[in-house]
């Protein structure tokens, strides 16, 4: 397996990557261009001293990666960092080894440091957003009921357009990465 620095070296920056989705890309540049990141000049600071850069594990069909990234965005542009991105499913092997609970949950942010190794890792949600998703998915039949997948896909497009659409969220998002960067650097 490659390390993470050479996936990182290989990857597409997030702007294009943005550009370049197929699916959910008009609801991740509503996220990205209605986020208004909030004015905190020492946390940006402080991720542009750290000088570190980030690997992004994505695919762009994923609800979260389409909120999650765009708010990631306004944070890289704001504090200068090199955000590239990887698809989940071309790179199973690093998409393994970090699983959240055994599951191949996206996105993933790996922070890099000068040397490119890990020092720290996010994703998939904030843990305000992991509770919501979880009452959720607990309001669903069981899998071997006949509505489920129906259920299921109704779910997923009530997430994305929630994930689209809610400021809050979208502060979870922010909240949680801005804990999770100042925790590392």
């Amino acid at each position: 397996m490659l390390n993470e620095q050479h996936y990182f070296e290989q990857g597409v920056d997030l702007a294009t990557y943005m550009s370049n989705m197929a699916t959910l890309k008009n609801d991740s540049y509503r996220v990205y261009n209605a986020f208004d990141l909030p004015e905190d000049p020492e946390f940006i600071e402080a991720v542009k001293r750290a000088n570190i850069h980030i690997l992004v594990i994505t695919e762009d069909w994923c609800g979260d990666a389409m909120m999650n990234n765009a708010i990631l965005r306004n944070i890289a542009e704001a504090a200068e960092l090199d955000v590239r991105c990887v698809m989940r499913d071309q790179y199973i092997e690093l998409m393994d080894a970090y699983l959240t609970n055994g599951s191949r949950s996206i996105p993933l942010y790996l922070f890099l440091n000068e040397a490119g190794e890990v020092i720290g890792q996010w994703g998939p949600r904030a843990p305000e957003l992991q509770a919501f998703v979880m009452a959720k998915w607990a309001l669903l039949p069981p899998k071997t009921d006949d509505e489920f997948s129906m259920k299921q896909r109704e779910l997923f497009m009530t997430l994305s357009e929630e994930y689209a659409s809610n400021e809050q969220f979208w502060q979870y998002v922010y909240e949680d990465l801005r804990t999770t960067l100042l925790n590392i650097l």
